[in-house]
Parts: C-alpha cells; structure tokens; sequence
C-alpha cells in the first residue's frame, strides 16, 4: 500500500494520536477478554462467540494499522508560515454562490479532520479543490455531483 503524506493541525494530530491510543489501550484488551471468554466455553469449531470476538480483532488490527500508517505519515502544519493572500489548508474562506448569491464561510482541513456540520470541509472535496491556490475575488468554478457552480472568494482568513 502506497503511503500518503497528510497534513493535519496539532488539534487534529493529537486527536488521531488519542483515537489510536484508545484502540490499543482500552479495546485491544476488551477483544482479547472476549477470545478467552468464549474459548473457555469450550469446542471452539461450533462457537460463534469465539467466531465473532476473533473477527471483531481482526477489524480492529486492520484499524489499528491503518491509524499507525496515517500517524507516521502525518505532517503537522506550522500555522505561523501561513499566507492570506491564496486559499491553502487551514483557510478560512467566505465564498459567494453567484447562482443564487449565497454566502458561505469554510475553514479548508485535511481529510480526516471534514466536518461539515463545524464547517470544516477538506481540501480534497470538490469544493476544497476548486478552492486552493485561489485569491481574494477569484471565480472558481467547481464541479459537484448536480453540475458545476460558481463561487466567487469575497474573504480568507486564518
């Protein structure tokens, strides 16, 4: 598996880095005490019990991993050396939709760190990337599942 670089805010980092630590900690022993339990119960060709915990663990070692991979492939973002005059990750963007004259405002993030309802999309949606690298009234045109849609950048900030 090729490993991708992502970059995450120190918020976002130690957020991944205490998901994982929970994994390891706290659920890789419950899964554990699961197997023994259920391979006291005895013959352990007929004992969905023993079936279920084993492949709960290894659902949770294949999660585990992939959270070691993204944690060591993680960079963290030196918000001091951020500039204001494009749209780059850690933007603060207020966007117009010249369809219909909407306004909206967004903060770009990594991927693992999207949530919309916090508007916080990520730079790798159609909107993140119709918006990166652009200025302050630049006109992006963005392509959505129902078509393409104009914003027009009216503020970024951090």
């Amino acid at each position: 598996m090729a490993t991708q670089v992502a970059y995450y805010t120190a918020e976002g980092l130690k957020k991944l880095k205490d998901d994982l630590h929970q994994l390891k900690t706290v659920e890789r022993p419950r899964i554990s005490q699961q197997i023994a339990e259920a391979r006291d119960k005895g013959d352990l060709s007929e004992n969905a019990e023993y079936d279920a915990a084993k492949e709960a663990q290894g659902h949770l070692e294949a999660r585990i991993a992939k959270m070691e991979d993204l944690v060591a492939n993680a960079r963290l973002i030196d918000e001091s050396q951020l500039d204001n005059s494009k749209v780059f990750i850690l933007s603060k963007v207020k966007i117009k939709n010249l369809a219909n004259n909407q306004i909206a405002e967004y903060t770009l993030v990594a991927e693992n760190e999207a949530n919309l309802a916090a508007k916080k999309i990520s730079v790798d949606s159609p909107i993140g990337k119709g918006l990166l690298g652009k200025k302050l009234g630049d006109v992006a045109e963005v392509t959505v599942p129902a078509g393409k849609i104009n914003f027009e950048i009216i503020e970024i900030s951090r």
